[in-house]
């Protein structure tokens, strides 16, 4: 984990990238005239601060059982270190080559790690951020095995060639001592053995070293003697081999499915031959080959019988099965079934031994994407429950948010929800994994992650003070019919695997309140409750949104066409019918396009609904004249309005949760003022209309395309189904363009119609179209990535000019139909709710919404809100667009708002309240935050509006909509995420581009803050899920199982090693096996090895420097930092030193006070003796 090197940008100058420096309007005040800002560069530094998640494509697993402290090595080079729950460390080999073997120092803190680039590293685990000490590159042979004996400094490391060589830890220098295969072998032999698969040492004696060859032969090798004692020849492949502790036998596993033990003392046959799948012939005859057996360990127990588990070796008849671990413990075999391949699996043992009874005591398992720990002590071997997140993959994550220092109530609220969702049947052990200690950082307030997933789940997490853990899992799937069959699925037509996938959410913390849009065109509203509620019906509303490219034939510059508005005090009211319960009739007859048909089929029974997020309300959009529903590009929720909020290239809509209606149906452009200067005329698209057959699926394939990102090659992928070439899609043809007109000039829940074919007629029947209050309202694809997708592949296409002003206008790439439609839509790409001045005239500030488009547009929409209580159940909202607010170039991505002081005006909330409480408690709780102050002198400004765009930032003056700050961000790029966060108690814009630069801007001057190279995008995941929160805090998901979080504050990055956790925490080795007096009399105990005089230089001489280069690690100078660096570090070193050195002394004044009362015993009993003997003669004894 690096820090990296900023290059500062100095206040008020130019930055050097691609950005250029913030220009005020003339006429209008300096920026230090505005507004005093705090924010420097000093305030801002960038680096990495931890990694969650199951490591991605793991390779190889070692564990310290003194320690106990898991590793896990990856293919991409990656180790992840596990302690007790919230102690987890990440490091990275510079390589990025496969690790192929781990193995610790065990008790020393330290690792070495082999790559399949045929490099060891020696890793440092002493320190918060492990570093390498050593390297050793080895040039001329490949590495396949590595063995390092309990307590010893000699590695040894076997090659592709059979060789073996050995390595000094301490130094990392190769010894002259060389087991050559040849001489290993017998000299009989014609062929070549193959790698060494296994090393390892007898247990009772150091100096019989037990080598495996591919082919099957295994040696006992003797080191002092330098010959082979013992050659065991089998016919089978070898895979793995494993010692009995008294060292008198051996186990080899073997690739058709057998099992070997063999005496070391009787080389000619096995002692005993099993298959522990294959079926037994009754005629006696060997038994049918099974799978390859990749591993086995055997490990006795001082009161029972020995365990042996082995992963494979299932019969080859077992097509389909899943991967197994098999547990033979005396007569009896267990066979666990795991939901992922196995990778590799460790015994955990009590003691760190090879030569004493192992008492085995759990498995720990690494599949493919999970780690799984069994305990074998308890009948049926039930697993351990784990504590670490590696349970962010289980359903690929489609979206991530990202709250840092929200409300202290949210997390105890969410975990007490989610505890009562955990799973039962788990091991009542505590978790053996338990090595480390946490950090002790002073960072207290509360983070929350929320994870989108492919199978509509969201995951809500606890990720305060560097940890992560799970709260509340919510299934937004349950609402739904699921199908039980290809003939059900005649409605879920935009994907054909995972129709629920959540797109986006939008989440106020302080109201609870909770709104997701997903992949079929839906959108659900939740409410947080304590109390389980069953609900009968499920609220719904469906809502058609249409693009109206047929109501015009041509552009009109004179706006003919243009809707008229309505004026401030008209309101567009809902309905007063209740919304239907039911889904509507829509037509899907073979013979005509499709029609009023969502994507899901809402459930009908009656739901209950646990503790935690309640159904308020299903929208979703429905099928319009065979073409299927528009991606949702942008949503946003307000619990002070009551109000859901969401766009997509269509147009948007306003939902009132409250009163389950509809409010506003409109397409973008009627956004725009009738003397707006960025006004865009539709097109129609008639002309160049193209076969049904062979039009482009561009808004699915996009949709699709950007979510099939996330997925593994081995995982599902979002399908198109082929309605394209079915329906008739004819949204714009001529026949249909007066029944889109008419759909727009009616209600739908009306059974007459009324034609608008005057602009008299359009302006009268204005509030009519607007309300447009459906049956039911889809849930829809959330598209606000996919526009980036689609910008890097046709980034070398070249942009059709636009305006005058603005030729590098980014045309918005959303989804649609035809090539033309793709060029005449502008699709919604954001939305803020706020409370501040709609128009220019305005006096007093009133509820609003800031509208952000794909093409540059900020537009603001009036709302005129009920009084609170019965009155804004019953009244209607009012609704009214005023024009654009300003332009910028490419779309859309934040908009905040500053009161006159700089400081920020966040959207106003209701505090939550139980839904489902008492009426007197509802009223207690339901208290709306005060609103920013009322008024504005005249000609004086009181507010800024702060927009961000793919390329630019502006701040503009309200109520007299002045920009007074701009800034160009990139030239050469574009921004993918930006958000205007709280940093050092004042706020700052945070941008991520897709070149891979994170830039900060200070508020409100655009002053360039930060500006560095940090990740080129090369994965849309990366795209998909970056996200800035306060504090200084951002996060990503790195690959689809890991969450790499990072900071760009310095204070941050200044406190990192004491809020890291620590991996090393001095623990005493356990005392080694007591011989017992028979054994040490006559020489039957373990025999020990001086390995200095055989390895060493003096012994044994130097070794080829062709064979390997040694690469000092930057470990050192590191871990010298690293120690050196933070006070509170410093006193926790110190206080663990004196804590370690108390008990030392402690128990050696025990043991001084255990000698003197042994001694005063044995004094007693001497004198005891003496008295009793004194006056007898010899004879007489």
């Amino acid at each position: 984990m690096k820090k990296f090197k900023i290059r500062k940008v100095l206040d008020g100058l130019t930055a050097v990238s691609s950005s250029s420096s913030a220009t005020a309007q003339p006429g209008t005040p300096r920026e230090n005239d505005v507004v005093p800002e705090t924010l420097q560069s000093e305030h801002f530094q960038l680096c990495k601060t931890v990694r969650h998640g199951f490591p991605y494509q793991p390779s190889s697993m070692a564990f310290d059982p003194v320690q106990k402290i898991l590793a896990v090595g990856t293919q991409a080079g990656a180790l992840r270190l596990f302690g007790r729950a919230g102690v987890e460390c990440y490091c990275q080999h510079e390589s990025g080559a496969a690790v192929i073997q781990l193995q610790f120092l065990i008790n020393e803190g330290a690792l070495v790690s082999a790559l399949a680039d045929d490099s060891i590293h020696l890793w440092n685990l002493r320190q918060k951020i492990p570093a390498i000490l050593h390297s050793l590159k080895f040039n001329r042979e490949r590495i396949t095995y590595c063995h390092l004996p309990f307590q010893s400094k000699w590695l040894y490391i076997g090659t592709e060639r059979g060789n073996i060589h050995i390595v000094n830890v301490e130094s990392f220098t190769l010894s002259g001592y060389v087991i050559m295969w040849n001489k290993a072998i017998e000299l009989s032999t014609k062929t070549h053995p193959g790698p060494v698969v296994h090393i390892s040492d007898n247990p009772m004696d150091e100096g019989k070293l037990l080598i495996g060859f591919e082919c099957g032969v295994v040696v006992l090798w003797d080191l002092k003697c330098k010959k082979a004692d013992y050659r065991y020849n089998y016919d089978e492949a070898i895979h793995s081999v494993a010692w009995h502790h008294e060292g008198k036998q051996f186990v080899c596993s073997h690739s058709d499915g057998t099992l070997t033990t063999w005496n070391v003392r009787a080389p000619a046959k096995p002692a005993q031959i099993i298959t522990p799948h294959g079926k037994q012939p009754k005629d006696g005859k060997k038994p049918e080959p099974c799978k390859p057996i990749l591993k086995v360990e055997y490990k006795t127990t001082r009161a029972g019988d020995p365990f042996m588990v082995l992963s494979g070796g299932l019969s080859y008849d077992t097509v389909g099965r899943r991967a197994c671990l098999t547990v033979m413990h005396g007569k009896s075999t267990a066979v666990l079934e795991m939901d992922y391949p196995i990778v590799d699996f460790l015994t955990l043992c009590e003691t760190p031994y090879p030569n004493d009874f192992q008492e085995p005591y759990a498995v720990v398992v690494l599949l493919e994407r999970d780690l799984v720990l069994i305990d074998l002590g308890q009948i049926g071997y039930p697993i351990f429950e784990n504590p670490y997140p590696l349970t962010i993959h289980e359903s690929p994550v489609t979206c991530c948010e990202y709250f840092a220092d929200c409300p202290a109530e949210l997390v105890p609220a969410l975990y007490s929800i989610g505890s009562r969702q955990k799973r039962q049947g788990y091991s009542k052990k505590e978790w053996p994994i338990s090595g480390g200690n946490w950090g002790q950082g002073t960072q207290s307030y509360p983070e929350i992650i929320i994870t989108g997933h492919a199978d509509g789940s969201i995951k809500f997490w606890d990720a305060s003070a560097l940890m992560l853990q799970v709260l509340y899992k919510l299934k937004t799937a349950k609402v739904f019919e699921r199908a039980r069959g290809k003939e059900e699925k005649a409605n879920t037509d935009i994907v054909e695997e995972d129709p629920f996938a959540i797109q986006t959410l939008s989440w106020c913390p302080e109201s609870r309140m909770l709104c997701v849009a997903g992949v079929s065109a839906h959108v659900i509203v939740y409410r947080f409750s304590k109390q389980e509620v069953t609900t009968e019906v499920v609220q719904l509303l469906e809502v058609r949104m249409q693009c109206e490219f047929g109501e015009v034939d041509s552009p009109d510059p004179g706006g003919e066409h243009t809707p008229t508005l309505p004026t401030p005090g008209a309101s567009s009211s809902p309905q007063e019918t209740e919304p239907p319960t039911h889904p509507s009739v829509g037509s899907n007859s073979s013979d005509g396009p499709r029609d009023n048909i969502p994507c899901l089929q809402v459930r009908s029974s009656p739901l209950k609904q646990s503790p935690g997020y309640q159904v308020e309300l299903v929208i979703q959009l429905v099928w319009v004249s065979g073409e299927p529903p528009q991606p949702i590009t942008s949503l946003a929720i307000n619990s002070s309005y009551g109000l859901v909020v969401f766009g997509n290239s269509n147009g948007l809509a306003v939902v009132d949760y409250l009163q389950k209606t509809l409010l506003l149906n409109m397409g973008t452009s009627e956004l725009y003022s009738p003397s707006d200067p960025y006004q865009r005329q539709p097109h129609s698209p008639r002309k160049a209309r193209q076969p049904s057959g062979d039009i482009p699926t561009v808004s699915s394939t996009s949709c699709m395309s950007r979510l099939s990102n996330l997925y593994s090659e081995s995982m599902k992928k979002l399908r198109l189904t082929s309605h394209h070439k079915t329906s008739h899609l004819t949204p714009c043809d001529s026949n249909d363009g007066s029944n889109t007109s008419e759909d727009r000039c009616k209600s739908p829940t009306s059974g007459s119609t009324s034609p608008c074919n005057s602009d008299d007629e359009r302006k009268q029947k204005f509030i009519d179209k607007v309300k447009f209050k459906s049956r039911r309202f889809s849930k829809t694809v959330a598209n606000d990535f996919a526009k980036m997708s689609r910008k890097i592949s046709s980034s070398s296409e070249p942009k059709p000019d636009q305006d005058a002003k603005d030729n590098s206008f980014s045309r918005s790439r959303s989804s649609s139909v035809t090539s033309i439609d793709r060029e005449s839509r502008e699709a919604i790409s954001s939305f803020y709710f706020c409370e501040s001045f709609p128009r220019k005239t305005d006096s007093l500030v009133s509820p609003c919404v800031l509208v952000g488009t794909t093409q540059g547009s900020v537009m603001i929409v009036a709302l005129s809100l009920p009084p609170s209580g019965d009155q804004r159940l019953q009244q209607p909202v009012g609704i009214s667009s005023c024009g654009t607010l300003a332009r910028l170039k490419g779309g859309i991505l934040t908009m905040a708002l500053l009161d006159a002081t700089g400081a920020l005006l966040p959207p106003s909330y209701e505090s939550w309240y139980d839904p489902n409480a008492s009426d007197e408690e509802k009223e207690k709780s339901r208290r709306r935050r005060p609103a920013s102050p009322p008024s504005s002198q005249e000609g004086q400004d009181s507010h800024f509006a702060v927009l961000c765009s793919e390329k630019q930032a502006k701040v503009v003056a309200l109520p007299s909509q002045t920009r007074i700050y701009k800034h160009n961000i990139t030239e050469t790029s574009f921004v993918l995420r930006a958000d205007v966060v709280q940093m050092a108690g004042t706020n700052c814009i945070a941008c991520f581009c897709a070149n891979g630069h994170i830039m900060t801007l200070s508020l409100p001057s655009l002053r360039p803050l930060l500006d560095m190279n940090y990740l080129p995008l090369t994965d849309m995941r990366i795209a998909r899920t970056f996200c800035f929160s306060n504090q200084g805090q951002a996060l990503y998901l790195t690959s689809p199982t890991e969450i790499q979080r990072i900071t760009y504050s310095q204070e941050t990055c200044d406190n990192l090693q004491e809020m890291l956790s620590e991996l090393f925490t001095p623990v005493e080795t356990p005392e080694a096996p007591n011989r017992g007096f028979f054994k040490g009399l006559f020489g039957g105990g373990a025999q020990s090895l001086d390995r200095e005089d055989l390895f060493g230089e003096t012994a044994a001489g130097k070794a080829s420097r062709s064979l390997a280069q040694h690469i000092p690690g930057p470990g050192n100078m590191e871990g010298m930092k690293g120690a050196a660096s933070g006070v509170v570090g410093d006193l926790a070193r110190a206080r663990v030193a004196l804590d370690e050195r108390g008990q030392k002394l402690g128990e050696l004044e025990e043991r001084t006070a255990a000698m003197m009362a042994s001694a005063e015993s044995f004094s007693k009993h001497a004198h005891d003796m003496m008295l009793k003997y004194k006056d007898k003669k010899w004879y007489q004894l």
